[in-house]
C-alpha cells in the first residue's frame, strides 16, 4: 500500500484513536469489501474526490432540478458511467436525491447491495477529508487495491421497510452478522448501510466513533468524553448539519 495516513504535520495534537480509525478506512479502501473489489472500491474513492470540481455537478447544484442539466462528467477512472453518476451525485447533491434516481441505478445494472457499499465507501472518503480539510491538511494520497474477491454475501434478515434499500433490523441480524450493531443502538442511521454489514462496522464502529462519540456516549451527559462538551458538540453537529441540508 502506497498511501500513508500521518498527522505529524498537523497545526494540533490529532488523538491516537482518530489515527488508527482513519488508518483502518485507508486499509478497508484499498480491500475487497461486500461486493466490490479493491480495484472499484479505491476508483469509486477518486471519483468522490474528481466530483467536488466536476462542471456537471456544479452546475445541476445551482441548478432549479438536477435533472435540468445534462452533460459529462468530470471523472477520474473508468468506472462505467452509471456509477460515476451515482458517485457524483452522492458526494455532492444527496439532499435531493429522489427514489427515480435510486430506481434508475438499479436499472442501469448497479445492484441495491452495491449501491449501499458505495455510499459507505463515499462517507468515509467525505469523513476523512473533510477531517484533513479542517486541520488545513492537503488529502491524502488515496491507497493502491488490494487484489481480493469480494465476499458478496447479503443478510438473510434484510427486508424493506421505510427506506429505499432492505434494511437489517436489530431483531433480524443472523449469526453471520452477528456483530453488527455491537455498541449501536441500531437506529435508522446505523440501519441505512445494513444492507452491506461491514459498512456499518467500518464506519460507525471506527470513524463515527473516533470523529464524534460512541454510540453508548452520546446520552451519558454526566460524563464528557471529549474536550468539547455535549452541548457544544451537538451545536457544531447540528450547523453542519444544516449547512450541508441534512434532515436527519
Amino acid at each position: 500500500m502506497n498511501a500513508i495516513v500521518d498527522y505529524s504535520a498537523a497545526p494540533v495534537p490529532v488523538r491516537g484513536d482518530l489515527v488508527l480509525a482513519h488508518q483502518d478506512a485507508w486499509k478497508r479502501l484499498a480491500s475487497a469489501g461486500t461486493w466490490w473489489d479493491g480495484e472499484t472500491r479505491v476508483a469509486i474513492a477518486a471519483e468522490t474526490r474528481a466530483a467536488r470540481d466536476c462542471a456537471l455537478c456544479r452546475a445541476r447544484k445551482d441548478a432549479l432540478s438536477p435533472t435540468a442539466v445534462q452533460g459529462a462528467h468530470e471523472h477520474a477512472s473508468e468506472l462505467p458511467a452509471a456509477l460515476i453518476e451515482v458517485v457524483h451525485r452522492i458526494a455532492t447533491d444527496q439532499s435531493r436525491l429522489t427514489r427515480a434516481f435510486f430506481e434508475t441505478a438499479l436499472n442501469e445494472g448497479i445492484s441495491d447491495c452495491e449501491y449501499v457499499e458505495t455510499v459507505g465507501v463515499i462517507a468515509t472518503v467525505l469523513a476523512v477529508d473533510g477531517f484533513t480539510k479542517a486541520l488545513g491538511l492537503p488529502p491524502f494520497a488515496l491507497p493502491a487495491p488490494v487484489a481480493g474477491e469480494p465476499a458478496r454475501q447479503r443478510p438473510t434478515g434484510a427486508k424493506i421497510d421505510h427506506a429505499w434499500v432492505p434494511r437489517v433490523a436489530p431483531e433480524d441480524v443472523t449469526e453471520t452478522e452477528a456483530n453488527l450493531y455491537e455498541g449501536l443502538g441500531g437506529a435508522n442511521i446505523h440501519r441505512a448501510l445494513s444492507l452491506v454489514p461491514d459498512e456499518v462496522i467500518g464506519f460507525f464502529h471506527s470513524i463515527d466513533a473516533a470523529q464524534y462519540l460512541p454510540d453508548a456516549a452520546l446520552r451519558d451527559f454526566g460524563t464528557e468524553y471529549r474536550d468539547l462538551s455535549h452541548a457544544q458538540i451537538e451545536f457544531l453537529a447540528a450547523r453542519v448539519s444544516a449547512i450541508n441540508q441534512c434532515v436527519y
